[in-house]
């Protein structure tokens, strides 16, 4: 049976949608495990990896019960810390953020017992939350793919708890463990960095405005770095996947599932990575197949308020025909 890792936070949130609607939820994590175990929990293992407060912990395994599939082994609570988070979404996709609970980094203690796992998926937050010696470990001591969010390494927590994005200063440093890197336009903004800035250069561009030449360039370099394939997804339009084909980085354009309505964003980049892991799962090296699960997920996200939104494998695949059929 293949084996898939999702390592991050599991926080927990407190959401006022852009349509003011007050949510309460454990995330993060918790919703690509779920959604992958809706799909498959009877065809593969899903290993959530994660640390808790002590007081969350039975909450938390209460969330997963009765879902197929998932081994529970390796949540825990060592130092009994946690994410809390506040989100206030302004709009679809954009929200204002406050953390009051931080999770103690995932370290290479924590793989050390999982290195046969085909995928990991990690998922960070903020950019305490992976250690950069658990991905080297993982280079050395597994033949597994690492999938990795930029949503870490962007994100910072100030000291009055609130969460601004970061320029990720030291990304060289992690490029060469990661094989799948994914972010979305505003991290590939504070990923793809000047040597040196004017005060008006600060701005980030606007959301309708995707420099797919600078985007294709800052792809390339990560390739150089030895990853295998970026995603950035942008917004509703769908996502860009960069991958090397014959000696030359092809650029391609995979269109978003389409919604009638939106509901809730919380989670949707998480259950892309989660969706992009199980396609990756399959098919290891078919970076536009495993986009189009990722798109699936993400879109069925953001239909509801809990994890009934999630489909079965059958139906998650005929939703991607349906979607994809002129490519398929």
């Amino acid at each position: 049976m293949k084996k898939i890792a999702i390592l991050g936070p599991i926080p927990r949130d407190h959401i006022v949608t852009h349509q003011g609607h007050l949510i309460q939820k454990w995330g993060c994590v918790t919703h690509p495990v779920i959604a992958l175990s809706i799909m498959a929990g009877d065809q593969i293992e899903i290993v959530p990896v994660s640390h808790l407060r002590q007081v969350d912990l039975d909450n938390v395994r209460e969330v997963f019960n009765g879902y197929k599939g998932i081994n529970l082994k390796h949540i825990g609570t060592r130092n009994d810390q946690g994410d809390i988070i506040s989100l206030r979404f302004l709009d679809m996709n954009n929200r204002l953020e406050r953390q009051t609970g931080f999770m103690d980094p995932i370290v290479p203690d924590d793989v050390k017992k999982l290195v046969d796992c085909d995928v990991f998926v990690f998922i960070p937050i903020s950019d305490y939350e992976i250690s950069l010696e658990t991905l080297k470990f993982l280079h050395k001591k597994s033949k597994g793919i690492v999938i990795f969010d930029a949503h870490g390494p962007t994100t910072a927590c100030l000291t009055n708890g609130e969460r601004q994005r970061k320029f990720w200063i030291d990304r060289d440093q992690w490029l060469p463990y990661i094989d799948v890197l994914k972010m979305n336009l505003e991290e590939a903004h504070a990923s793809c960095f000047k040597k040196e800035y004017e005060t008006q250069d600060f701005s980030c561009p606007p959301e309708e405005v995707v420099d797919r030449p600078a985007l294709l360039a800052f792809a390339t370099h990560c390739i150089s770095k030895g990853v295998k394939c970026v995603y950035i997804t942008v917004d509703s339009r769908g996502c860009l996947v960069y991958y090397k084909v014959r000696g030359e980085v092809r650029e391609e354009m995979v269109p978003a599932v389409p919604v009638d309505n939106v509901v809730d964003t919380t989670g949707c980049g998480d259950s892309f990575a989660g969706g992009v892991g199980f396609g990756l799962l399959q098919k290891p090296r078919d970076y536009i197949g495993a986009a189009q699960y990722g798109n699936a997920l993400g879109a069925l996200r953001t239909q509801g308020k809990t994890f009934t939104v999630f489909k079965s494998l059958e139906e998650t695949n005929a939703l991607i025909r349906n979607t994809y059929a002129q490519s398929i």
